[in-house]
This record gives structure tokens, sequence and C-alpha cells, in this order.
């Protein structure tokens, strides 16, 4: 996610700090180049007009110019008008007051609204609510089908009535169903529909007046870049979306969509999906993405979590680890053994400070075999030498391969990984955590 665009900017950035003091030409140069980089990431090219001028507006005043530190005062800009170009604060589902309370999600087709729904579902249900999902997609023959195998993974009852039925009674049935239940939230999956579809659209509106929804939410395919903004436009213009949810942000580079489309629309980002999974889904938060989109990681979200997964003894461990980067060969792979059950590797390494940039060559391969590996060739050392692997020399990395049954190369990369990982996270963290941070590892 923003893989592209992070390289970029962390580029720029370091050579700004290696120059030390700043003049007006060297800030106009670095914007340039910014310019350049959210182009080719596909922003749109108002949104990335509007946040150059911004930008410039207050790195070339004399607070800056004259600032010991100019180019972390840069950054700390470029990071204050991400967010603001992102939206500033999160935004969350506003629940009717007289439940039940409901979502209707409309978008185009194959944008992953059938997905996105069971996993609102169970976002809502870990929260402590009640959902019923509502299958009123009649137009793809498999969307009841995939709704009612995805609510039945998590226990979420699913309102379904005969194929002959049209969608504006299937939702207002579903209402009566949802008070006999005592759902706190109905989940509206509709049919997925073309914005220029003149027909189709009037049934959404249709829809949209016997559900009275408290809330419409647009989900947008984030690999379609500037289309999607488009797509959000149009349906805001005949809906008034109160909401979006963009899914697919794991597999888009570049990231175009997600830093235009609040801008342009003016409607919030509520969430994100990051991958196939059911639970692969997130609150967004403006100031979390703009911090990993800059390569200074998302520790709030990977706090959140670890504590999902680890419990608090091991929370404790764990913050005292990273906090002074002591752990060893044990740790290593005990902490890949925690991190994996929180999701693929590269997204978690992602947030944490100081590794983003080094996601994609510290994660690579470190799969399910690839943890084998891992696990066989840490196993074969000795407690001292996995204590201290710079004790490893030529000879000791021979029979460490050959009790593991991989090459010397293969114990080489790992102990390369390990020594890259325990430098970057030095330079990155120091064991100088913000204050705030103190205690976020800890069960709450």
């Amino acid at each position: 996610m923003f893989e592209l665009l992070s390289d970029k900017l962390s580029k720029i950035f370091y050579k700004l700090s290696s120059r030390g003091r700043l003049s007006e030409k060297d800030i106009d140069d670095a914007l340039r180049q910014i310019r350049l980089a959210l182009l080719e990431a596909d922003v749109n090219y108002k949104v990335v007009k509007d946040f150059i001028a911004r930008v410039r507006e207050y790195a070339v005043g004399s607070e800056v110019l004259q600032s010991l530190t100019p180019a972390q005062q840069i950054i700390k800009i470029v990071n204050e008008e991400l967010i603001a170009t992102l939206g500033r604060t999160q935004s969350h589902l506003a629940p009717s007051p007289n439940p039940p309370s409901v979502a209707m999600l409309v978008g185009l087709q194959g944008c992953g609204k059938t997905t996105t729904a069971a996993k609102l579902a169970l976002h809502l249900k870990h929260s402590g609510q009640r959902p019923l999902l509502v299958a009123a997609d009649k137009c793809r023959p498999a969307a009841i089908e995939q709704l009612v195998t995805l609510a039945k993974q998590f226990d979420v009852p699913v309102y379904n009535e005969a194929p002959d039925a049209i969608p504006i009674d299937i939702c207002a049935h579903a209402l009566t169903k949802a008070n006999e239940l005592a759902a706190s939230w109905v989940i509206v999956d509709t049919a997925g529909r073309l914005q220029i579809d003149e027909v189709m659209m009037q049934e959404l509106v249709k829809v949209k007046k016997e559900l009275k929804p408290c809330e419409v939410l647009l989900v947008v395919d984030a690999m379609t870049g500037q289309d999607a903004v488009q797509v959000a436009n149009e349906f805001h213009s005949r809906l008034s979306l109160t909401g979006l949810i963009l899914t697919k942000m794991d597999g888009d580079a570049r990231g175009g969509a997600a830093l235009s489309i609040r801008w342009v629309s003016g409607v919030p980002i509520k969430f994100i999906g990051i991958g196939e999974k059911v639970d692969a889904f997130e609150p967004f938060h403006p100031d979390r993405l703009a911090s990993r989109i800059l390569g200074m990681g998302d520790m709030l979200t990977f706090i959140e979590k670890a504590e999902k997964v680890i419990d608090e003894q091991r929370a404790k461990e764990l913050e005292k680890k990273v906090r002074t980067a002591s752990f060893n060969l044990d740790d290593f792979l005990s902490q890949l053994r925690e991190i994996q059950k929180m999701g693929p590797l590269d997204q978690i390494i992602e947030m944490l400070p100081g590794l983003p940039r080094l996601a994609g060559r510290l994660s690579e391969g470190i799969e399910e075999k690839q943890l084998k590996k891992i696990e066989a060739i840490i196993l074969s050392m000795s407690p001292k030498e996995r204590n201290n692997p710079a004790i490893i020399d030529g000879s000791r990395r021979r029979r460490i391969a050959r009790g593991s049954g991989v090459t010397p190369q293969d114990v080489n990369q790992l102990l390369n990984r390990f020594h890259e990982m325990q430098k970057m996270m030095k330079m990155g963290i120091g064991g100088k955590l913000p204050r705030n941070m103190t205690g976020m590892f800890h069960s709450r």
C-alpha cells in the first residue's frame, strides 16, 4: 500500500535532511519532486496543485528556513497537509436514534460490495452490535450465496427472500425482520450498477427512500484510480453519500484514489479493505495513513492488532524488545509467529517505525513455507549462537545449513535480514518512543 509513493518521498526527504540549512530554492526543488511523485501515484491533478500550494505557503516561512532542523519541519508540514487532504479526523458510523440503524452499500459491479458487507457486519459484531445482513442484489446470480457463505463464518443472520422478489420489497420486509431479531444494524447489499445507468440509479433512489438509511456507503475499488473519484462524484450527486469504503487497498501500490477521493468528493472515507479475508478491514484514520505514506509506520494500528492476538504479559515483553531492539534470534522467531497471526507480514512490517521502506525486502517470501525454513535454521543453532548471531562464522553457517537442510546462503540471508531489522529498529525507534505511546502495548 502506497509503496511507490512512500519510497519516492523517503528519498526526497533524505536528500533534504543531508543538506542542513535550506534555501527557498531547495524547498522549491523538493516540492517539484513531491509534485511529480504524487502525479505518478495517480493523485488527482487539482488535489496535487492545492496540496503543493499549501505546503509551500508554510514551508518558505522564516520559522522553517531559519530552523536548525528545516527538513524535519517540512516533513511535519507535509504530514499535516496529507492528513488534511485525507480528512483530518476519523469519521465514524452515525447510528440512528431509533434502532435498527441502516447502512446501505452501493457501488459498481465488481468493486467488492458483498465481501465488504460481510466485513462490515463482522466489524460491528466485534464492536458489540447485532447486525443483520440483507441480500438485495438480485442481478448477480452468486451474490446471495456468497453473502450467506461469508455470514456463516461468523454467525451473522442473512435476510433473503424468494428469487422473484424485487429489491424495494426485500428491504421493506428486512426492516420488519430486523425488529423481530432486535438487530441494532441492518446492512443492505445492493446490486452493482454503472452510475450512468438511469434505470438502475432510480432503483437505488427508491430503495433509499424506503429504507431511510442513516448511512449510504459507496464501496470503491481503490485500484481504479481516478475513475474512483468520478464514480464517487456521480453517486454522491444522486444519493447524498455519507461515507466511502475503499477496497483492495493492499493491491494499490500507488494510492492515488485514497489521496484524491476525499478532497474532491467531500465525502469522508470510513473504512478500508486491506485483503481478501473477512477480518482484513480497518476503520480509516487519516493521521495513521499519512504516517504510513511518509514511511513513519503506524504504531497505533500495530498495537491494536497485537492486542487481539498477544496476551498482556507477552505484550509487555514485546514493548520492551521493540523499544530497546534487544531481541535475539529466539525472540525473532517467536515474534514472527505472533505477528503472522496479525495478518500478512508485509502489511505488519509497514506499521513499524523505521521499517516501511524495507517492508518488501524483509517480508519477501516469509509466508508459511518460509517460516518453517526459518524455524529449522534457528533451531539448528546453539543457544549461544541464537543469543549472539555475531559469532556465526563460515564453519558455523555450514554446520547450521546441514542441520536444517538448507544452503549456507539461506542461513546467510536470514542473518542478514535479522541484522537489517535490528539496525533499522535502532535507527527508527532507538528506545525513544513518544511519551503518549507508553503502555500502548498493554491491554486496555
